[in-house]
């Protein structure tokens, strides 16, 4: 049987968009070969992670307002073409600095196809249950890439080395290539009166990159060191100047700023980035207790994430359903709770316990309250926005989702690791003071998630016009 346009072009950009987030969590079980391959220091080896998160989340918002100036299949395609490109130059890289210069190009290019594929859904699916579906299905790969990234990861490393978890991206990228040529219409840019503000772009891309950058740094400096707090200071700097230029001077915004007086999509962009601020941690506390504390190899602790990828995919199917018949606030607070509960699960592990016992009832209802929290609070993000204006607020909803990510790992790792150093100090067990470490993280992940349930009650008054009523 043959696939219907609409629904080809939904699975070409969904698998773009998986493999984008995949590369976020994959090479994370394939540092240790890395480290001893290309012989980087300690520190050295954190930018191979930094170098693809920096330039993806510094430069999304430009990317998202590029899909509104320019043909969006155009920008999608050359943003598929980078990215392969520059996944192959990381499997060939002999150097440190090869290696680090194309995961930045990497990063470039993913923020490139994050933002363009959310515009392309957006601009391609009649706003209401048909636009619904088809962005749970995208933000389904939100979850599912990041949690699978850790399965292929440890496949691949095991079964091949660590060229092989950026090598997998050739043969993904071309068939994106390929298809998004066939099924993404023709279509000239969504607005040709404007032009691109440079300003703009450049203080927002340098602000963002700035705070990421001073983000990043306190896994080896700490958050009261110049390192971190100069570059922080810079980005807010750098944002206010933004502010002020929007606001005042530029003669075509780079982001008109009457889009944040929309509360609806105020709302939706803390809840994403209270949401990823614990579920970029879970990732990361998990595989660490799995093979630091429980002495899994990367391959089983990769297949013990598959429960949970498996309902993120469940969550985000079912929740379009769910604010057909309950409107997004319902949903969003039933998913943010859900995801809430299941953090506190989590912070129950300690070093003897099972797999089966926390981890797993845990990780199941944390990622089941993520696809039941991210599609709705997509769609209330991209709802009521100008088709004009749909790569602007795609932009906006990726760049809240990973520089919420970012810093709340940072926060959390950081509170983890001085938990462990102080019991480490005061002679407790290496493998109790890990744990305890992770199950702080734990709890204030599911602080943030319901900080995140306490917003959708609060600032979502109602149901937001359009979402489709009970039948």
């Amino acid at each position: 049987m043959r696939l219907r346009r609409s629904d080809a072009l939904l699975i070409v950009v969904c698998l773009a968009q998986f493999m984008v987030i995949l590369d976020i969590s994959i090479v994370n079980v394939a540092l240790p070969k890395i480290h001893e391959s290309l012989g980087f220091s300690d520190t050295g080896l954190q930018w191979v992670v930094n170098a693809y998160t920096l330039t993806f989340a510094g430069f999304l918002m430009l990317a998202g307002r590029a899909t509104d100036l320019l043909p969006r299949r155009q920008v999608f395609l050359i943003g598929v073409g980078l990215f392969t490109a520059a996944s192959l130059g990381c499997a060939l890289a002999d150097g440190q600095g090869v290696l680090i210069g194309a995961r930045a190009i990497q990063g470039f290019g993913a923020a490139v196809i994050s933002a363009a594929s959310l515009a392309i859904v957006t601009g391609n699916f009649k706003e209401g249950t048909e636009r619904n579906r088809a962005l749970g299905l995208w933000a389904a790969m939100g979850g599912i890439g990041g949690s699978a990234g850790v399965l292929l990861g440890g496949a691949l490393t095991q079964g091949f080395d660590w060229p092989a978890v950026f090598i997998i991206n050739v043969p993904v990228g071309l068939a994106v290539l390929l298809g998004a040529r066939r099924v993404i219409p023709r279509e000239g840019a969504v607005t040709h009166e404007r032009k691109l503000d440079l300003p703009g772009a450049v203080l927002i891309s340098g602000g963002l990159t700035a705070i990421v950058y001073g983000i990043v740094r306190t896994d080896s400096l700490g958050w009261g060191s110049l390192g971190v707090l100069v570059p922080l200071a810079l980005g807010l700097v750098l944002l206010g100047l933004f502010v002020l230029v929007e606001g005042r001077l530029a003669a075509d915004p780079l982001i008109p700023l009457e889009v944040f007086k929309m509360p609806a999509l105020r709302a939706a962009n803390l809840i994403v980035g209270l949401l990823f601020a614990g579920l970029f941690g879970m990732w990361y506390f998990v595989s660490l207790f799995l093979q630091e504390v429980k002495g899994d190899n990367a391959l089983v602790a990769g297949i013990s994430f598959l429960p949970m990828t498996l309902l993120v995919f469940a969550g985000s199917w079912t929740a379009p359903n769910l604010v057909a018949r309950f409107g997004v606030r319902t949903t969003l607070t039933i998913g943010m709770s859900l995801a809430t509960l299941g953090f506190l699960v989590l912070a129950t592990v300690d070093a003897s316990s099972a797999y089966e016992v926390a981890i797993l009832p845990g990780g199941m209802l944390t990622a089941l309250g993520t696809g039941w929290s991210l599609v709705p609070a997509t769609i209330v993000a991209v709802k009521g926005v100008s088709r004009e204006q749909n790569g602007l607020a795609s932009g906006v909803v990726n760049t809240s989702r990973l520089v919420g990510g970012t810093l709340g790992l940072a926060v959390l790792t950081t509170i983890a690791t001085s938990r462990t150093n102080e019991l480490l100090g005061g002679g407790t067990a290496q493998l109790d003071a890990l744990t305890s470490g992770y199950k702080v993280a734990f709890l204030i992940g599911a602080g943030l998630c319901f900080a995140g349930a306490i917003a959708a009650v609060t600032l979502l008054r109602g149901r937001p016009e359009g979402v489709p009523q009970p039948a």
